[in-house]
């Protein structure tokens, strides 16, 4: 099973800032220090130390991911998310896209998606570590499982956006949603990528766009965020997964170049 795109080093789906014809390129060399280098790059720290502080919050998202077929023809996929956390081992995420529907659920002892195909509702729940963070890292490269915006969940969340930067810079000012925001741009070896960050006491990651620079037609992934709820009122319940009447029970796939058992804790 897989929940969601990834994204290299950690981001395996390699996803970067394209600039349109009105904007231009930045008028710097990549890997050179550009304006506003250690601004953008503190920017983000700020906005991981926020999230990292936040005990329990919720909410949604709206992403989109681009497939480049051989004929070098772009198709384009699209998904919505509803997410809850409670640090520092709760985690439901509940994703309908496309062509699916599933739900992640993490209660600090084991991780289940459950979906259905063709009407039929099956399952599968694996052990899993003790930390949301470890649990994430476990769900990804043991499972091939991931959550939607899995990378802004972590409490590092800084030191994983920032493993491939090369260079950063501050674009200005812009909305998303009607939010204003700080529109940052990153350079990476293997991706760029742009954030837009609230502005003011809260500053929640807003929307988040990646441009693969190794894959040819460059896809994008672009994911927005909304209806941050960072007080909300979080039932035991709402992490614990009880099976519908009829579901099936499965064993998760092992991720592709590995073998049943391989990577397990």
């Amino acid at each position: 099973m897989n929940f969601s795109p990834k994204l290299p080093i950690r981001w395996a789906v390699t996803l970067a800032v394209a600039w349109s014809a009105g904007l231009g390129a930045p008028a710097f060399a990549q890997g050179s220090a550009g304006p506003g280098d250690a601004e953008a790059r503190a920017a983000v720290r700020q906005m991981s130390d926020f999230l990292a502080k936040q005990k329990a919050f919720t909410l949604k998202t709206a992403s989109s991911i681009e497939v480049v077929l051989k004929n070098g023809q772009k198709l384009q996929f699209d998904q919505v998310a509803q997410i809850a956390v409670a640090r520092p081992d709760k985690l439901r995420a509940v994703r309908v896209g496309d062509a699916l529907k599933q739900e992640m659920v993490y209660d600090g002892k084991s991780i289940t998606v459950f979906s259905r195909a063709d009407g039929v509702p099956y399952y599968a729940t694996a052990p899993a570590p003790a930390t949301l963070e470890a649990a994430l890292d476990f769900a990804r490269e043991s499972l091939d499982v991931l959550a939607p915006a899995g990378d802004l969940l972590y409490a590092n969340a800084a030191d994983i956006l920032m493993e491939d930067v090369v260079s950063a810079m501050v674009v200005g000012q812009g909305t998303v949603g009607g939010v204003s925001c700080r529109h940052l741009a990153f350079q990476g070896n293997q991706v760029d990528w742009q954030i837009w960050i609230k502005d003011g006491p809260q500053p929640l990651p807003c929307k988040l766009v990646i441009t693969s620079k190794l894959q040819a037609g460059q896809p994008q992934f672009v994911v927005v965020t909304s209806d941050w709820n960072l007080a909300p009122k979080l039932a035991a319940e709402r992490f614990r997964f009880v099976p519908p009447k009829g579901a099936i029970k499965v064993d998760f796939l092992p991720p592709a170049g590995k073998t049943a058992g391989e990577g397990k804790q």
